[in-house]
């Protein structure tokens, strides 16, 4: 793989002539930016910027003023080879708080290694509410998600996604989904997250090469990644490349925060400050 090459495209593609991920989603290009805009539950945020030292603080302030009159809070997905160099500064400085960073890895579906299903374990793959609420389930045992179901039904009634989960019996142990990109050689992998007592035992890998064969079956040329520090060295060994590295900054609408800060009054003691 041509990882300039594949970067360019993923750059292209994917965050410059992005398309709306669901419905009552929009795509909406303001100056320096591609942001994508919808429902509160939807993601909201900066796909892309064209930034340099000159306008990048009109820029930032531009677009907390767009997303705070909507009462949306939104990320910004910066990459390490986005401009200007100092972009994460001037994010944190504007009031985004940063995620932790991640790894944009990609493989060439053709290269990806088939990998069998553990034993004792079956692939259901996810057709109707039923299914999103077992992703869901799985989602806010692993990663604390509680705010994926509508989501994802609204991309299953697109089509635009695939999601499977892992069965013990009849108790889901890991789930994950792949998003679609139509229009690009782009298919996005996402969740992956596996119950403490069956890490370690092949089911991450089975969930990716199953995805992987659906890709395939659609036409994907590649698939692509925001690796966390557990899954990234699983990715390394199936053939997945690093591109470059992913720092998600958020900004939380004045609405989000009241909320957070009055959950935190009810759920906890009071206390005077020294």
């Amino acid at each position: 793989m041509d990882r300039d090459k594949t970067l360019a495209l993923f750059d292209r593609q994917l965050r410059r002539e992005a398309r709306p991920d669901g419905p009552g989603v929009r795509i909406e290009r303001a100056g320096g930016v591609v942001r994508q805009v919808g429902p509160e539950h939807a993601w909201n945020g900066i796909l892309w910027s064209g930034l340099d030292e000159r306008d990048a603080d009109a820029a930032i302030a531009e677009q907390v003023r767009y997303f705070g009159a909507l009462g949306l809070s939104f990320e910004w997905k910066l990459y390490a080879h986005d401009r200007p160099a100092d972009l994460d500064r001037r994010l944190l400085a504007a009031g985004f708080t940063a995620e932790p960073a991640e790894a944009l890895m990609v493989a060439e579906v053709a290269a990806l290694p088939d990998s069998g299903v553990p034993e004792g374990v079956r692939l259901v793959p996810v057709t109707d509410r039923a299914g999103v609420e077992l992703v869901a389930g799985v989602h806010e045992r692993v990663f604390g998600a509680t705010h994926v179901r509508e989501r994802l039904l609204d991309q299953l009634a697109t089509g635009d996604l695939v999601a499977v989960v892992a069965m013990a019996g009849d108790v889901p142990i890991s789930a994950a989904r792949m998003d679609l990109h139509p229009g690009t050689g782009f298919a996005s992998l996402w969740g992956g997250g596996t119950v403490p007592e069956w890490r370690g035992r092949g089911v991450y890998r089975a969930l990716v090469a199953y995805r992987a064969r659906e890709a395939a079956a659609r036409g994907y040329e590649y698939l692509q990644v925001d690796a966390s520090d557990d899954s990234r060295p699983i990715l390394a060994r199936l053939g997945f490349e690093r591109l470059s590295w992913i720092r998600s900054v958020v900004r939380t609408s004045s609405s989000a925060r009241r909320a957070q800060l009055g959950q935190e009054t009810r759920t906890t003691t009071p206390y005077v400050h020294p």
